[in-house]
C-alpha cells in the first residue's frame, strides 16, 4: 500500500539496498521524552481550568490554550525525534507535509480537550474519542514520516505497525482517563500525581512514536545514486524548537497557577459573601427566635418585655393610659390531655388569630408560653379596656373544629392600668396575674382589674406558704380532725375520715380551703398528705388500743400525691410504724385526679391495693364520670358527692340521679359512702335506696382526737346514734359530734379535707 510515499503494507522489493545504519541520538531522544511530559502536564492544567470555570469563553479559550499545550507537545516531541534520526543518507524535510502534520496535532488536541468538555462521560464517549484521537495521532506521525525526505523508500512491518496504532488508542484512552481524573482534587499527592500521569502519558506518546518507528525499514531503489549526510544543524533545530514547545507549555502552565490562585481567591471571597449572607440570615433568625414564638408568630416574652419597656418610657412622656392583659385559656390542659400536644398547638393556633382579631393593629400581643397571652392597649379611661376584654372573651367563644371535634373555648382575663396600678413593667405584669388569678378563682371565663386588696391577698398568701413550710418542717401548727362515717346497718360509726386543720399562731384554726391550693401551686401537697396519713394511722391505732378496734380511718390523696411513686412505700412505711392493719386504712382520691395518665393510675392504685389497703373515689360525678375509667380502677368504695344530695328529696332529677350511683355502685360490687346528710329526710331517702355509709353534719361534724374519744365512748354506751331500722335518730341529739363543747369548724372546712 502506497500512501504519500509509504509502503505501509507492502513487503520488501527484491532488489535495492537496505539502509541498516540507523540510530538516534540519545540526548535529542532524551529532549523529546521532557518535551512531551511537560506538554501533558500543561494540558492536564489545562483541562482542570476548563472544567473549573463557569464562564463559556474562558472555558472556550482555556481549551484552546490546551489544544495548542497538546499539539505542540505530541507535534515536536514527533519533530524532535525526528531530528533525532541518524541514517547514511541525506535528509531532508518537506514544509507543507510538516506544517499540515502540525494541523493534524491541532485538530486531535482540539477533539481531545473538547470530550473532557462533557459534563458526563460514558463508556461509549471514552472509545470513541480514544480511537478517533489515537488515530490521529498515527495520521500526524506518518504525514511527518512522509516529509522525510532521503531518497530512500519507506517500508513498514505489519504487526509492528498494528502494535503501533493499538498503543495510539490505549494511549489516547489513558490520557482521557487522567485528564478526567485530575480535573478535580488539591494537596501536595493530588500535584504528585499528576507529575506521575504527565510522564505515564509521555511515554505512551514516546513509544507510539518509536514502535511506528521500528516498523521502519529504508530501502534506496537500485537505480538511485546514494547521497551521503553533510553536516547538519539537528541539534540546533531541536534545541530551539524543545525551548519554544517548553516556553509555550510554561507559560501555559504559570498562566493556570495564576487562574488557579486568582480563582481560589475569587472562591474565597465568594465563600466569604456567602458566610456573610448566611451569618445575616442567622442574625434575622436569631432575632425571629429570640423574641417571636415559633408556633403562634407572636412577641415571645423577651420581645414582649423590650417593646413593652419602649412604650412605658413613650407613655411616661406623654402621660397617657395603658392597659397589660394577662389571658389564661380555660381548661387548655384537658386538650393536651384527651386530644394530645399536637391539637393543642392547633388550638393555640386558632386562638392567637382570634385574640389578634379582636385587637387594634397597634395594640401590644405577646404569648407568654403554654396558654398564657397577654395583651397590652393605650386607652383614655378604664371602661375601654373592659369594652377590648370583653370583646376578646367574645371572639374566644366561637366555636373550633379541632381533631374530628366541635369546641368552645373560654379565657379568664387579669388587667393592670398604667399609671394607676404601677409604673414599672415588672409591678403592671405581676399586678394583672393577680387580677387573672383572680378571675379564675371566681370560676373562671371572667375579667377582673387589680385593686390593693387583690395584693394584700397575694401578700398574705405568699405569708402562709413560708409558714406553712416552717409548720411542715417542725410539724407545728397542723392538727388532724376526725368526722364520723356510719354504717347504715347497724347505725355505728364505721370509719372516720381524717380532715387536715392548721392552728394558726395569728389567723385561729384554718381549714383546708385557706391552705391546700397554697401547697399544691408550691409542691407542699405531697409532704402534706403523707403527714396526714402517718398521724391518721397513729391516730387510729391510738384508738384501737382504747377499744375501738373496728373503726376504720379514710385518708384523701391529693392528684399530686396520686402520681407519687413512692406512694405505696410511704403507705406500707406508715402502716408498720404505727402497727396498723392494712384493712384499717382507706385511701380517697378525687374523680379528676384519676383523669390523668389512667394506665400509670390503676397500676399505682394496684400496688397500694395489694397492700391491703382498700380504695374509695371521692366527689364521684363532679368530673368525667366515664364508666369505661371506672371499671378498670381497683376501687371498693364510691362516694356520693354532697351536691347531689343538696336538693334531695325535693328534686326528682336528683333523686333519681343518686339512685342511679347507688345502683350502678353495687353494680360494680362498690360500698356506697354519701356525703352531705344534713336532714332526716335525705337520711331516709338514702336508707329506702341501699346506701351502705352516711356521712354529714346531721350525724356528725370533724373534731379533733382529743375530743374524738369521749364521744366515740358514748356512742358505745347508747349502741350507735341510729337505730337499726334507720327510721330516725335515738333519742337524744342526733347531731351527737356537732353538740361537742371542743367543736368550732366551720361548715365550709367540714366539707372535705383537701
Amino acid at each position: 500500500m502506497d500512501w504519500l510515499g509509504l509502503q505501509l503494507f507492502a513487503d520488501l522489493p527484491a532488489t535495492g539496498r537496505i539502509v541498516i545504519d540507523c540510530r538516534h541520538e540519545p540526548f535529542l531522544v532524551l529532549l523529546a521524552f521532557s518535551v512531551a511530559c511537560a506538554a501533558c502536564f500543561a494540558t492536564l492544567d489545562m483541562a482542570e481550568r476548563q472544567s473549573h470555570n463557569e464562564h463559556p469563553t474562558a472555558q472556550r479559550q482555556w481549551r484552546v490554550l490546551g489544544a495548542c499545550c497538546l499539539a505542540g507537545g505530541v507535534w515536536a516531541m514527533h519533530f524532535i525525534s525526528m531530528l533525532a534520526f541518524q541514517a547514511p543518507v541525506e535528509v531532508h524535510y518537506d514544509v507543507s507535509l510538516t506544517v499540515l502534520s502540525l494541523l493534524i496535532a491541532l485538530i486531535v488536541a482540539w477533539l481531545g480537550m473538547n470530550s473532557l468538555n462533557r459534563s458526563q462521560m460514558r463508556v461509549q464517549h471514552y472509545l470513541q474519542s480514544a480511537v478517533l484521537i489515537g488515530a490521529g495521532i498515527i495520521l500526524m506521525h506518518f504525514v511527518g514520516m512522509a516529509a522525510l525526505e532521503t531518497g530512500a523508500r519507506q517500508y513498514y512491518q505489519t504487526g509492528l505497525l498494528l502494535a503501533c496504532v493499538v498503543i495510539a488508542i490505549l494511549t489516547s484512552l489513558a490520557a482521557l482517563l487522567l485528564a478526567r481524573y485530575f480535573r478535580n482534587g488539591s494537596g501536595t499527592l493530588h500535584q504528585a500525581l499528576k507529575y506521575g500521569a504527565s510522564v505515564v502519558m509521555a511515554g505512551g506518546i514516546v513509544a507510539t512514536h518509536f514502535t511506528a518507528m521500528s516498523a521502519m525499514t529504508l530501502v534506496i531503489p537500485a537505480d538511485t545514486a546514494l547521497r551521503l549526510p553533510s553536516a547538519d544543524n539537528s541539534l540546533q533545530l531541536g534545541l530551539t524548537i524543545a525551548f519554544i514547545t517548553l516556553l509555550i507549555s510554561g507559560a501555559s502552565i504559570s498562566a493556570a497557577l495564576a487562574d488557579k490562585k486568582l480563582q481560589s481567591k475569587e472562591h474565597d471571597l465568594r465563600r466569604v459573601s456567602i458566610l456573610l449572607s448566611q451569618l445575616d440570615q442567622a442574625r434575622a433568625s436569631l432575632q425571629q427566635a429570640a423574641h417571636y414564638d415559633a408556633l403562634t408568630n407572636l412577641i415571645n416574652r423577651r420581645g414582649f418585655n423590650q417593646v413593652f419597656a419602649e412604650r412605658l418610657a413613650e407613655q411616661t412622656t406623654s402621660q397617657n393610659r395603658l392597659a397589660v392583659m394577662f389571658l389564661d385559656i380555660d381548661h387548655f390542659k384537658r386538650i393536651n390531655d384527651s386530644l394530645g400536644h399536637a391539637a393543642g398547638d392547633e388550638l393555640l393556633k386558632v386562638i392567637a388569630n382570634h385574640i389578634k382579631a379582636a385587637t387594634r393593629s397597634h395594640d401590644l400581643v405577646a404569648r407568654f408560653g403554654g396558654d398564657e397571652f397577654c395583651v397590652v392597649t393605650s386607652l383614655n379611661n378604664r371602661d375601654e379596656a373592659r369594652h377590648l376584654a370583653q370583646r376578646i372573651m367574645q371572639r374566644m367563644k366561637e366555636p373550633i373544629d379541632l381533631g374530628g371535634r366541635r369546641m368552645v373555648m373560654t379565657t379568664s382575663i387579669g388587667i393592670s392600668i398604667f399609671p394607676d396600678d404601677g409604673h414599672t413593667a415588672e409591678e403592671l405584669l405581676k399586678h394583672a396575674d393577680l387580677a387573672l388569678y383572680q378571675s379564675k378563682g371566681n370560676g373562671r371565663n371572667s375579667l377582673n382589674f387589680f385593686n390593693d386588696s387583690l395584693k394584700t391577698r397575694a401578700t398574705l398568701a405568699l405569708q402562709l406558704e413560708e409558714e406553712l413550710r416552717i409548720a411542715l418542717l417542725e410539724e407545728r401548727g397542723l392538727c388532724v380532725h376526725y368526722q364520723p362515717i356510719f354504717d347504715l346497718r347497724n347505725g355505728q360509726v364505721a370509719k372516720l375520715e381524717a380532715l387536715v386543720r392548721w392552728q394558726h399562731p395569728q389567723h385561729g384554726l384554718l381549714g383546708p380551703d385557706r391552705f391546700i391550693g397554697i401547697a399544691e401551686a408550691n409542691g407542699l401537697i405531697i409532704d402534706l398528705d403523707l403527714w396526714v396519713l402517718r398521724h391518721a394511722c397513729a391516730d387510729l391505732a391510738q384508738l384501737h388500743r382504747h377499744g375501738f378496734a373496728d373503726l376504720k380511718v379514710t385518708v384523701n390523696c391529693s392528684a399530686v400525691t396520686l402520681s407519687h411513686d413512692e406512694l405505696p412505700s410511704e403507705v406500707e412505711k406508715a402502716l408498720y410504724h404505727s402497727a396498723l392493719a392494712p384493712r384499717h386504712l382507706e385511701l380517697e382520691v378525687t374523680e379528676n385526679a384519676l383523669m390523668g395518665d389512667i394506665q400509670r393510675t390503676v397500676n399505682l392504685l394496684k400496688r397500694v391495693r395489694a397492700l391491703g389497703v382498700a380504695l374509695s373515689i371521692d366527689d364521684f360525678g363532679t368530673g368525667y364520670s366515664s364508666l369505661a375509667y371506672l371499671k378498670r380502677l381497683p376501687l371498693d368504695v364510691l362516694k356520693i358527692d354532697r351536691t347531689f344530695l343538696q336538693e334531695v328529696p325535693g328534686s326528682q332529677k336528683d333523686r333519681e340521679i343518686v339512685q342511679a350511683i347507688i345502683v350502678m355502685a353495687h353494680t360494680l360490687h362498690l360500698q356506697v359512702v354519701s356525703e352531705g346528710v344534713e336532714t332526716v329526710e335525705q337520711l331516709e331517702f338514702l336508707e329506702t335506696h341501699g346506701c351502705d355509709y352516711l356521712q354529714g353534719y346531721l350525724l356528725g361534724r370533724p373534731v379533733a382526737l382529743g375530743e374524738l374519744r369521749p364521744i366515740l365512748e358514748r356512742l358505745e354506751r347508747d349502741k350507735g346514734v341510729l337505730s337499726p331500722c334507720c327510721d330516725t335518730a335515738i333519742p337524744g341529739s342526733p347531731d351527737l359530734f356537732a353538740s361537742s363543747p371542743g367543736y368550732r369548724a366551720s361548715a365550709s372546712i367540714a366539707r372535705r379535707g383537701h
